[in-house]
């Protein structure tokens, strides 16, 4: 965690709207109870969170302000001439940009597609598990995702927890997985630049994860306009961090620190990784597309 200047920072939390247990209005609220003072709304491609997250900060009896932004899945050359995917977060973007607004709609809906595949195989397998409750039960612009099917399995007592549903299920290499096509890792930074956002490459070198990117990579990304990168993560060791510090001081990109929590999905808490204040600003005074909440 890094030296937060008195001010607790947390720029990565999903809700209801993807993959998190919380609404907006409950993260944040468990946002002013974990003592933060900031936190960003990073939802699984899509924006639909961000009303009700600028009412729940009018509506609070405390002091919590939300960076509005996302996280959106590219597909992301690995400097060793394969492609990987890997996980941007953009902020203060304009949410009614022509070409985001198509590209999270195409997104989401084949989120939902490959959701309702891979709990219909299930089904067929005979797994106690109902294709069209687990869809029905998702919010209308929700892009929807494995720990909605992961969480199904663990209230049918299929799995013990949403963990034990994707290392014996839904994993990358689980018998019930599906890849999908995600966002060109350049298309995406281009992008939010045109949507007046600022991007930061989140949990670059979290290995637990699968293949990750190289220094390279991270600086072709910075050259084509990147503005972070997501440094002080529950994933990332000590070995790690140090590396990617090094990296975004040579590149002159912002160092951030997130817990990426995801309410009862995962067992990391609010606050557990948090960003320096100098880091906001600098984001912010990049960004032109819209403003923190509060």
């Amino acid at each position: 965690m890094g030296d937060t200047g008195g001010v607790a920072i947390d720029l990565h939390t999903h809700s209801t709207e993807s993959d998190g247990t919380d609404t907006p209005t409950e993260l944040v609220a468990a946002a002013a109870a974990a003592g933060l003072d900031v936190v960003a709304l990073t939802d699984h491609d899509t924006t639909a969170g961000w009303a009700e997250a600028e009412r729940a900060v009018r509506d609070q009896a405390g002091h919590v302000r939300v960076v509005p932004g996302a996280e959106l899945s590219c597909q992301c050359p690995d400097g060793q001439g394969r492609h990987i995917t890997v996980h941007m977060l953009a902020y203060l973007f304009d949410p009614r940009s022509e070409a985001l607004v198509a590209e999270q709609a195409r997104l989401r809906a084949e989120r939902r597609t490959r959701l309702r595949v891979m709990a219909t195989r299930m089904a067929d397998d005979g797994f106690p598990v109902d294709p069209d409750a687990l869809m029905d039960a998702l919010p209308e612009d929700s892009p929807g995702g494995r720990p909605h099917l992961a969480r199904m399995l663990v209230q049918a007592g299929a799995a013990e927890d949403v963990n034990d549903a994707f290392a014996r299920y839904l994993g990358n290499h689980g018998r019930y997985y599906l890849p999908r096509t995600d966002t060109p890792v350049f298309k995406a930074v281009d992008m939010i630049a045109e949507a007046g956002g600022v991007t930061v490459l989140a949990h670059p070198f979290a290995t637990a994860r699968g293949r990750t990117v190289s220094a390279r990579t991270i600086a072709e990304l910075a050259a084509a306009g990147l503005s972070g990168v997501e440094i002080d993560h529950p994933d990332h060791d000590s070995d790690a961090r140090e590396q990617l510090r090094e990296i975004a001081g040579t590149l002159d990109l912002v160092p951030t620190g997130s817990s990426d929590y995801h309410g009862t999905n995962k067992t990391i808490p609010l606050g557990a990784e948090t960003t320096d204040p100098e880091s906001l600003d600098r984001l912010a005074q990049r960004a032109t597309g819209s403003k923190i909440f509060g």
